[in-house]
């Protein structure tokens, strides 16, 4: 499982969805042998389909000629229904969907997505603040 910690910093995660995703067959042997990359990760809704854009895998060594492209864009599986929630949600003002996790369950793999808005830096500091107090009291 993959996780994209500096969503948690940058954006207040509102709400989530799971979402299927469109692998290669050496996109997956790479996610398995680890290195997945979610720093310029994020979703965009296109023509009633989520897209998952800048999502590094690095190429499989191990694959012939038929390797994947490491920040290729990936089509996300979902329903019409959480489409159009999503939709609803990127109307607002400030909201945009985020990756927060890769992880597999059963045979699939799966990204969980949220809708976040954007910190201030001043409520980074008040979040970092409120974590550095809950350490202190968890050590005494």
């Amino acid at each position: 499982m993959y996780t994209n910690r500096r969503a948690h910093y940058e954006y207040e995660l509102l709400e989530r969805f799971e979402a299927g995703i469109s692998l290669t067959g050496s996109e997956v042997k790479s996610i398995r042998a680890g290195g997945v990359d979610f720093r310029d990760a994020f979703a965009r809704l296109s023509s009633g389909n989520v897209d998952l854009e800048g999502l590094y895998i690095p190429t499989y060594k191990e694959a012939t000629y038929n390797n994947h492209e490491p920040r290729r864009t990936r089509r996300l599986l979902l329903n019409r229904d959480e489409i159009s929630k999503m939709k609803r949600g990127l109307e607002q003002k400030g909201l945009t969907l985020v990756p927060t996790r890769l992880y597999q369950k059963g045979r699939y793999f799966k990204v969980e997505l949220a809708l976040a808005r954007g910190k201030k830096l001043h409520d980074k500091r008040r979040a970092e603040a409120d974590k550095t107090v809950r350490r202190e009291l968890r050590e005494l």
